[in-house]
């Protein structure tokens, strides 16, 4: 709704293109607020459909029956909706006799290729990711080594927790909005998606994953950094540093018209050979088992993944190969890009350090 019209509401509305003509109904709440910053040709009221129709209810209407009667009132018999279009108003409009059309896949296409304003907006959201991770850097570096591979800062255990809060603070003195980013060492790392909980300890991997929200644009960074606060092991850098070869190699790989799931297949082969395979040992699996990146702009994870695509000029992708093996310990390395004519263009410019 944000790239259909421009315009950020926190409840839901509708939003009704016909014959060329863009228009939106609005709660009395957001209709002067959508008159001004909506980029649709029309804004109708709620309450000019709900007040008429409760009178000859004889009781206040409900959203659906408000809808319904909007739409009869335009002469819509059959409409195009988003496939998680709301299964209980996809109802009661088809037994008012509208038919409703699910599209799988992004609802406006465009969506997928970002022009240079969208770019604009990308970049600003990377800015506020770079921002949180570079308070990250400075509250581990900051951190004392204590006995027992403790780490130390504010008098404090050094957390999960407390260094979450910290990249989410700095986002918010930014003008982003956090979105509860990823902070997670040792084994903990080993399954991409855990949060992270509990102290973090000294020469341990950690992984880093922030992807917050521009509260002005709506758009997203999405930036991933592994670092230890301390000495790594042997084992600790060839894991980092074969991934980073890895990402760079993906980079490499991206230009218009080649495959996204040979590249995926080619980044595996890559582990494989430098004896790090995809496999499942004791029901936990162990390698890089989940996808090399996806669409990035007003969702984290836009529509695109780079397993199911042919890259397209003007795509913009997350890339972020990882490695995870309890014992040594996770490590990924992610970058946001454009596809342009000539491969990608990396638009993250934050910096990959290992030790800290």
């Amino acid at each position: 709704m944000l790239y259909a019209t421009g315009f950020s509401v926190p409840d839901p509305f509708l939003y009704l293109e016909q014959n060329g003509k863009k228009t939106i109904l609005l709660s009395d709440l957001e209709l002067g607020r959508g008159r001004k910053e909506a980029t649709v040709d029309e804004v109708a009221s709620l309450s000019a459909i709900q007040d008429p129709l409760e009178k000859r209810l004889k009781k206040k209407p409900t959203i659906e029956q408000s809808v319904t009667q909007f739409l009869r009132k335009r002469r819509v018999k059959r409409a195009e909706v988003p496939a998680d279009f709301p299964l209980g108003l996809a109802v009661a409009l088809r037994e008012a006799g509208i038919e409703v059309a699910p599209v799988d896949g992004l609802f406006h296409s465009a969506r997928e290729f970002k022009v240079a304003a969208e770019v604009k907006k990308l970049e600003r959201a990377i800015q506020l990711t770079e921002i949180g991770l570079a308070r990250a850097y400075e509250v581990l570096r900051a951190a004392e080594i204590k006995p027992g591979r403790k780490l130390v800062w504010g008098g404090k255990l050094l957390t999960s927790e407390i260094l979450r809060a910290e990249i989410d603070c700095a986002i918010l003195r930014a003008g982003g909005t956090p979105t509860n980013p990823i902070v997670a060492g040792g084994d903990q790392a080993c399954d991409p998606h855990n949060r992270g909980s509990g102290p973090l300890k000294a020469n341990s991997l950690i992984i880093l994953d922030v992807f917050p929200r521009d509260s002005v644009s709506g758009f997203y960074g999405d930036l991933t950094r592994t670092v230890v606060r301390g000495r790594a092991s042997t084992a600790q850098r060839k894991l980092w540093e074969t991934v980073l070869e890895a990402e760079e190699s993906a980079f490499q790989g991206i230009a218009p018209g080649k495959s996204g799931q040979e590249l995926q297949d080619s980044i595996k082969t890559f582990f494989k050979d430098r004896g790090y395979p995809t496999e499942e040992k004791d029901g936990q699996w162990t390698g890089f088992f989940h996808g090399l990146g996806h669409g990035l702009g007003l969702e984290v994870h836009e529509f695109l993944r780079i397993g199911s695509t042919e890259f397209k000029v003007g795509q913009v992708l997350t890339v972020e190969p990882g490695l995870y093996f309890p014992g040594i310990g996770g490590a990924r390395h992610e970058d946001d890009g454009i596809v342009t004519e000539t491969g990608f263009k990396v638009l993250s410019k934050f910096p990959k350090v290992l030790e800290l």
